[in-house]
């Protein structure tokens, strides 16, 4: 047995996710709520073991409590291995030093000794708090065919919103010649995903001459790729077509979670022949009561239904009871809505409490999203209003 690996993941999860505001106080980003059944980085994790990528380091660092718990073992993504598998790679002390991570590079960076006991031939840099479906075995045979030192997945946006991202700028072969950190004038529309593979020996040497420049921000997008550019080195776009969405804010949160809605969504979450993996918990089937009006909605394992919900997302353990109205809305996991409650536009954290004939989120013409947090309790008959931010207990 060779005790040597093609290609090694390096998951990076330890962002603070602090445009999500309530709903990453006490959770990191990729451990929030999506899609009434999963956490965001169910997706990249599905990604890996279906493109065969069987070893993944998870770097964690803020709040990571509730993310380490929910990786656990890795066995609901078939990343229980005996060599390889999934494994958690916090911040550590070491005999000279001892450092938070201090940006992107320099978590990879601290991590290398872990990278090196595969000797793999090639890295593969990934972010756990985006949404999509993505075949990296496919990248990776791109990656050995060009050649490349490095390989950077992109995307096309429209012109007009290019200069919100990474801009990379290629000749016809996809060949990079130049990287611009959210260009006022964009040349190409080849934004970054910040997915790279790099040659494992490439990486190693870019990253120790990172780490010894106190000059450094420590970042991919800002010093490695700018730094192999100017030193001539090969490095090719390659180009995803499919849905993908930063879920960074409230409102890309929500519309990441109506895009699986209706019966053509923008996002399709049932394809057999992708399956994404989650740890579900045991709560028994849903239940939807005499009298109860469901329209174009995902409803999870474990929840009591017998309100109206209108194009909503309804998490495990949810209860919504009679006359309780929730329309355009995200409910995470054990909300209590109860009767006569109407929610709209709002993003609900898990064990929340809505009280009876509250109101969050009423309809208005700015159309801003309501945001309840965690564990809150909004009194019975208390109203909430659109594009608030709520994360304490709310009486009247």
């Amino acid at each position: 047995m060779i005790n040597k690996k093609d290609c090694v993941a390096m998951l990076l999860a330890g962002g603070q996710g602090s445009r999500l505001y309530a709903l990453t106080n006490k959770i990191a980003k990729p451990a929030v709520s999506y899609g009434a059944k999963y956490r965001i980085i169910d997706f990249t994790l599905s990604n890996c073991i279906n493109s065969n990528i069987d070893t993944v380091g998870v770097l964690t660092q803020y709040q990571p409590l509730l993310l380490n718990e929910y990786i656990g073992n890795g066995q609901p993504w078939d990343l229980d291995r005996t060599f390889g598998g999934v494994h958690i790679l916090p911040p550590y002390q070491g005999k000279h030093i001892t450092n938070w991570y201090k940006g992107t590079a320099n978590a990879i960076y601290q991590n290398l000794t872990f990278i090196k006991s595969y000797d793999p031939d090639h890295v593969l840099i990934l972010s756990g708090d985006h949404i999509y479906k993505m075949d990296y075995a496919a990248m990776l045979k791109y990656h050995k065919e060009k050649n490349a030192d490095c390989t950077i997945s992109v995307i096309d946006v429209p012109l007009k919103e290019a200069s919100r991202f990474g801009i990379l700028n290629t000749n016809d072969d996809l060949s990079i010649y130049e990287f611009e950190e959210k260009p006022k004038q964009p040349k190409s529309t080849h934004a970054s995903m910040g997915i790279y593979i790099f040659k494992a020996s490439v990486l190693e040497k870019y990253l120790t001459e990172d780490e010894a420049n106190p000059d450094s921000q420590n970042d991919f997008g800002k010093n490695i790729i700018p730094n192999m550019l100017n030193d001539g080195l090969k490095l090719f776009a390659y180009q995803f077509k499919g849905y993908w969405k930063d879920v960074g804010t409230i409102d890309s949160l929500w519309e990441a979670n109506m895009d699986l809605l209706g019966e053509n969504p923008n996002f399709d979450i049932f394809d057999t022949n992708w399956k994404i993996y989650s740890r579900n918990n045991p709560y028994p089937p849903q239940f939807i009561a005499d009298g109860a009006k469901l329209e174009n909605s995902l409803v999870t394992v474990g929840s009591y239904i017998a309100g109206n919900v209108t194009n909503s997302l309804i998490s495990e353990n949810v209860t919504i009871s009679k006359n309780a109205v929730v329309k355009d809305s995200v409910i995470f996991e054990n909300v209590v809505i109860e009767e006569g409650a109407h929610i709209e536009n709002a993003i609900i954290a898990e064990d929340a409490y809505i009280g009876a004939n509250a109101h969050v989120g009423l309809p208005h013409e700015t159309n801003k999203i309501t945001v309840i947090g965690p564990s809150v309790k909004i009194g019975d008959g208390v109203t909430i209003l659109d594009g608030q931010m709520v994360e304490k207990d709310v009486n009247l």
